[in-house]
């Protein structure tokens, strides 16, 4: 009964999410780094940076998924977090806006090679169906937001928690940090491709990054917030799965 119960709650959750970035009227802004806005030898560059990441990303997920099939749902409820909160867009800059990455949350529950490749999925069907972000630059906001956050995050989790032992400020700092390093890169990444006529990269990134900064960092605290209260849902509800969890960590 109680397997049933969290199996309805995560298929509501999964409707709602749907509703809102699906159904529910939005305005059209572009996300991260728009199609077509990124000079094809740095679209190229970022995709062979991302490749292998989530090639290995798939063998994890594929091993996780083969070993352990009671944590799917998990699995999936990652990548509807991602996807919902990325959907939530506040314009910050030309070719690109200002949103929660929600990448943290899965980084802290599978590691942040498994983001590589939910990440990679929830910015491919964006850029698909909301037409948010784009093919061609797909490769470079997949390094900012499934690879270089969710890897910080974790290693900042791990380092906060085994220190202190304070497992939800690990998980608030955790997922800050990602959102507020998907917005660096994205600021570097922004800079390499456009450096400023007097100052060059390091000009144009402080001038994007403080751009940014304006609604990052609120946005950034706010998801830390929440991602500290749906771990506290997980924990009420799914407790089995997050002992699961910590074995595969252990290399159980």
């Amino acid at each position: 009964m109680k397997r049933k119960q969290r199996v309805i709650s995560l298929a509501l959750m999964a409707g709602l999410i749907f509703y809102q970035t699906a159904l529910a009227p939005q305005p059209a802004h572009a996300m991260h780094i728009m199609e077509g806005f990124l000079p094809a030898g740095w679209a190229i560059f970022w995709w062979v940076v991302f490749i292998p990441f989530f090639l290995l990303g798939l063998r994890s997920i594929t091993r996780i998924a083969t070993q352990h099939p009671e944590v799917k749902l998990l699995l999936a409820l990652a990548g509807a977090f991602t996807f919902v909160l990325s959907a939530l867009k506040i314009p910050s800059v030309t070719g690109s806006c200002s949103h929660p990455t929600g990448t943290g949350l899965g980084a802290v529950l599978f590691g942040p090679l498994t983001m590589s490749v939910l990440g990679a999925l929830v910015l491919l069907f964006q850029a698909l169906l909301l037409a948010h972000g784009g093919l061609t630059t797909l490769g470079a906001n997949a390094v900012s937001m499934a690879v270089v956050g969710p890897f910080f995050a974790y290693w900042l989790y791990r380092l906060i928690e085994r220190g202190s032992g304070k497992q939800r400020f690990a998980i608030f700092a955790a997922a800050a940090l990602a959102d507020l390093l998907t917005y660096g890169v994205t600021s570097l990444q922004l800079a390499l491709a456009f450096p400023a006529p007097i100052g060059g990269v390091l000009a144009s990134f402080l001038k994007f990054a403080g751009i940014f900064a304006v609604t990052q960092i609120p946005l950034a605290i706010s998801e830390g917030l929440l991602t500290v209260l749906v771990w506290n849902w997980l924990e009420s509800y799914s407790r089995e799965e997050l002992d699961v969890l910590k074995l595969i960590k252990r290399g159980a």
